[in-house]
């Protein structure tokens, strides 16, 4: 659907892992990095595990599907290559969720963030390295395609101020909602 945002996911076969290192999740960032560019998308929040991976992204032409065969495609045949391995590395087709409202895009930026914290790889989300939460709330700029003005708009217009309202919202037990966008005079 054009002009669409989706939250994609994909697991690897039998639950194996499709990441085996960082060289694995930074190739995978980078095919990432290509598909976007290519398709025109934006990418608004992911998280790579190692048996699995989420993204949010925003299509503005009816293109998911082809994006997202490169994606896998090419990420199966590098992780082939390297390792020495034939055969499928996802299990089935990649799942996708349409976002229907900025709630359901919220609540799913929070439950990727959170993904890593609940699996038991990490005590807080800002440690998991191979999330946009983590670029965001540390500060860095990624090194691949990633659209974090559309997040912090919900947050404020001030971008430290918008950072520390996502953490808060993100990690805080009993967080308060974000702003409406564009109400926030700071």
């Amino acid at each position: 659907m054009a002009g669409a945002a989706y939250h994609v996911m994909t697991r690897g076969v039998a639950r194996q892992p499709i990441f085996r290192d960082d060289k694995d999740r930074r190739q995978f960032l980078k095919l990432l990095d290509d598909v976007v560019a290519r398709h025109e998308w934006s990418c608004h929040a992911f998280v790579l595990m190692s048996t699995h991976y989420h993204v949010l992204m925003r299509t503005p032409n009816p293109d998911l599907a082809r994006g997202m065969q490169r994606l896998n495609s090419c990420y199966a045949q590098h992780f082939n290559r390297r390792h020495g391995e034939t055969g499928h590395r996802f299990e089935r087709r990649y799942h996708s969720v349409l976002i229907e409202s900025d709630a359901h895009a919220l609540e799913l930026v929070r439950y990727l963030a959170l993904n890593p914290v609940r699996a038991g790889a990490c005590r807080e989300a800002a440690a998991w390295r191979w999330s946009s939460y983590a670029t965001i709330v540390r500060r860095e700029r990624p090194p691949y395609c990633f659209a974090d003005e559309w997040l912090l708009a919900y947050f404020g217009r001030n971008r430290d101020r918008a950072l520390e309202r996502l953490q808060s919202f993100v990690e805080d037990v009993s967080p308060q909602p974000p702003l409406v966008k564009g109400s926030d005079p700071g």
